[in-house]
């Protein structure tokens, strides 16, 4: 675990490069992007993905960057942009797996098909041989699917897929030709249960690596390696490391062949999970999304949604049974595959026990996945609660942790394979759609079952953030969060009038019911919270999260009339007038205090501990929802034009415009820049006053550092550096009559608010003063502001 960055990494700025959005086109964005204030560009993958790939993880040629995005001329046009304008760059890799989908584009993959076992890429992907022909579920599932095989250039044909022909196999008809093959084309309902590869998840389109094989690594990893060796990759995203057969022995490789890389890897933490001690700088920041998010959250109103979940649905649903049966479903339906290969394993059982026990434990692994040391701790856990839920099953669960517990064990070594991939299937993209108790936490890396975040909590995560993990990235949105960061902080404007929302849902439920009626009030925060949004964008959420919750309709078995319902709904909230009048008047009603929440997260995750990145378009308002709808192409030339004015010495109000938010994120952003010895530690600073409660604050300077902040106690009133000021629960504190006297220690220094240009002097702060323009402010000392101003 380093202590610093190992390049001066201040802030990243994700752009999603993509066909249509190439590699010319984003070199275009230097200039802004160094006026924003970040140091570094961080790129969605390079390399050559599945032609027409909107999102690049589908790698299918690791040897070049990907033509559709312009090719290797046009990533060296890019460096030398970014360079010109001071800027670095921060890549996206993708270890795990491959893109199938075409197998013609994936060179490696067409030589397996073509020559099977002894294909010299047969070990770059993990296949179980011992099964028989590598399945492919690309067939209609239809007994005669098969009569539509043909033959044509010298290759099987079904419909738009294309397959190769082995050597000597080419006679007679397509039936007989696909019989003599190395694979068999299979249904993809029978692909799901005995699928011969190993997935990403439950994706048939994407094959799994073998990188912990030294030789698979050095050719899947060469070009990326090239890059940094160059010194034209400064930091290196790891995509999805948990479903790697040894992610610690491949990370500690990656850090060897590239010492210098500020190396963040997307680990999933759950509640109170630490990051296991490998050679990184962090993880890219989903923890700190939780408890940022979770700061302007009344977790007073927990009770009261509780209960009217309870209401609208006519029961009372745990968290923890919800999520035990969304995991055990997603590991004997959606990886009925890759359990069934588990079970194999384990001989001595019979075959149901051993498919049982692997599932339920995997249903109660209380982590994605275990590690040394804390790895049998978990282990333990999902045992004991197994064993509760499933007494019958005691031998068997005996049997299979006793080998879960060798770490030399094939079964052990595979098992937290399952494990990752049945929490991220069966929480991230079942639960979370099941779950509507209040959707604003039901975010990946998030706790839903922990309503909010006390502000004591956040001090002493983010202290210890400082000290363990300084250069971890900070984020509140990506390409995979379930909705965008704005909606989030107007949702959590619901915690602070749970009755009046309770009034409101329950009225509109009632008026448009639907048979499903959790879903309905997951629908219907969710339109709240991105309201007004284009009736076509909403349509696509509302049945991609419909098949995602796999209650009334699914992605495998969509049900017409249920669809037909929900499309009906949505259809209601813009055609019927009182419908669409009620919510159009709620959304406004609460979207003030929900761009006072938006500034205070965004400033609390720029300005604590970690490295900040934002996500392209979130410099203004943003309302995008679940992917593809947060990849929608974003509109630069009004955020070079925002920027512009701003620099021009506008002053903005907190509106539809989203300038404010600019505002904030580029002046924090170019004092983290410019001083980043005024972001060197961490202690919180305390209020007093009858509104305290309404304010995180928090001395970002490096006398900040060592300071206790395990009790949120200040431990002293000097600020030493940056001090970020952010408002929470904005509702309940205009109802108490706003700050009435809430005041700040500053010790008599003077500072200046970086975004008014205020300066203030004397020992103690006013909020009433201080945020009577902003909802949040940070402060510098004087001769640091004139930069970022």
């Amino acid at each position: 675990m380093p202590d610093t960055p190992r390049v001066p990494v201040g802030a990243t700025y994700r752009v999603q490069v993509r066909p249509g959005f190439d590699l010319d086109t984003t070199a275009g964005l230097a200039g802004y992007l160094a006026d924003l204030g970040v140091t570094h560009l961080y790129s969605a993958p390079l390399l050559t993905a599945t032609p027409g790939s909107q999102h690049g993880y589908d790698v299918v040629d690791h040897r070049a960057v990907n033509p559709e995005l312009g090719g290797e001329a046009a990533r060296v046009r890019l460096v030398r942009a970014l360079r010109a304008a001071g800027l670095g760059l921060v890549v996206d890799i993708v270890p795990n797996h491959a893109g199938v989908a075409r197998p013609a584009a994936n060179p490696a993959w067409w030589d397996v098909l073509r020559r099977g076992r002894d294909s010299a890429y047969a070990r770059w992907f993990d296949i179980d041989w011992d099964r028989g022909r590598l399945l492919l579920p690309v067939l209609a599932d239809t007994p005669d699917a098969l009569d539509d095989l043909t033959i044509a250039d010298g290759e099987l044909r079904y419909h738009e897929h294309r397959f190769p022909i082995a050597d000597g196999t080419g006679d007679g008809s397509p039936r007989q030709v696909h019989d003599r093959q190395h694979y068999e084309l299979v249904s993809w309902r029978r692909g799901d249960r005995e699928l011969t590869y190993r997935r990403f998840f439950a994706v048939a389109d994407l094959a799994g690596l073998r990188v912990e094989d030294p030789e698979v690594f050095a050719a899947t990893h060469a070009e990326i390696l090239r890059w940094a060796a160059a010194g034209e990759v400064d930091g290196i995203r790891v995509d999805h490391p948990d479903g790697l057969r040894d992610p610690a022995g491949y990370l500690a490789r990656l850090r060897a062949a590239a010492p210098q890389a500020w190396l963040l890897v997307e680990k999933i933490l759950e509640y109170g999970e630490e990051l296991p001690d490998w050679p990184v700088d962090g993880t890219t920041g989903y923890d700190a999304l939780a408890a940022v998010g979770g700061l302007f959250v009344d977790g007073a109103a927990e009770a009261d949604f509780t209960a009217l979940d309870a209401r609208l649905t006519g029961r009372h649903t745990s968290w923890q049974d919800l999520t035990h049966a969304t995991k055990l479903e997603a590991a004997t339906r959606l990886l009925a595959a890759e359990l069934t290969r588990l079970a194999a394993l384990a001989p001595e059982l019979a075959p149901d026990s051993a498919r049982a026990a692997l599932a339920e434990l995997a249903a109660c692994f209380p982590v994605y996945r275990g590690y040394p040391p804390h790895g049998a701790r978990h282990l333990a856990a999902a045992r004991a609660e197994a064993g509760r839920r499933r007494p019958d099953l005691a031998p068997a669960l005996d049997a299979v942790t006793r080998r879960l517990r060798d770490p030399d064990d094939e079964l052990g070594v595979r098992f937290p394979q399952l494990s990752g991939a049945v929490m991220a299937k069966g929480v991230e993209d079942t639960a979370y759609y099941r779950w509507s108790r209040f959707v604003a936490l039901n975010e990946v890396g998030g706790s839903p079952a922990h309503f909010g975040t006390p502000p004591a909590e956040f001090h002493r995560f983010a202290a210890a953030r400082q000290v363990r993990w300084p250069a971890a990235m900070t984020t509140l949105s990506t390409h995979d969060t379930k909705r965008g960061e704005d909606v989030r902080a107007r949702l959590a404007v619901l915690s602070e009038l749970p009755g009046r929302w309770a009034e409101r849902v329950t009225r509109w439920t009632a008026a448009a019911p639907l048979p499903d009626p959790a879903f309905a009030h997951l629908l219907w925060q969710t339109a709240v919270g991105a309201w007004p949004i284009e009736r076509e964008r909403l349509h696509a959420y509302a049945e991609k999260a419909a098949r995602e919750a796999s209650v009334a309709t699914s992605w495998a078995d969509p049900d017409p009339g249920f669809e037909r319902a929900v499309h009906a709904l949505v259809d209601r909230m813009y055609d019927d007038p009182e419908l669409h009048a009620e919510l159009t008047a709620f959304a406004a009603e609460i979207t003030p205090a929900g761009w006072s929440n938006s500034l205070g997260q965004k400033l609390v995750q720029l300005a604590m501990p970690g490295v900040p990145d934002t996500y392209q378009g979130t410099e203004l308002w943003d309302n995008s929802l679940v992917d593809p709808d947060n990849r929608r192409p974003v509109d630069f030339g009004v955020r070079r034009e925002k920027l512009a004015r701003l620099d021009a010495g506008a002053r903005p109000a907190v509106d539809a415009s989203g300038a404010a938010k600019l505002l904030v994120v580029s002046r924090t952003l170019r004092l983290r820049r410019d001083h980043p010895e005024l972001f060197a530690g961490y202690r919180p600073v305390p209020a007093h006053g009858p509104a305290a409660a309404h304010v995180v604050a928090f001395d970002r300077g490096p006398s900040a550092a060592g300071l206790s902040a395990a009790s949120g106690a200040g431990g002293g009133s000097r600020p030493a550096g940056a001090v970020a000021v952010a408002t929470r629960l904005p509702l309940r504190l205009a109802r108490a009559g706003g700050w009435r006297g809430t005041r700040l220690s500053l010790g008599g220094h003077t500072v200046t608010d970086v975004f008014t240009g205020r300066v203030y002097s004397g020992s103690e702060l006013l909020l009433d003063d201080l945020l009577d323009t902003l909802p949040v402010a940070l402060l510098a000392p004087a001769d640091s502001v004139e930069a970022a101003a």
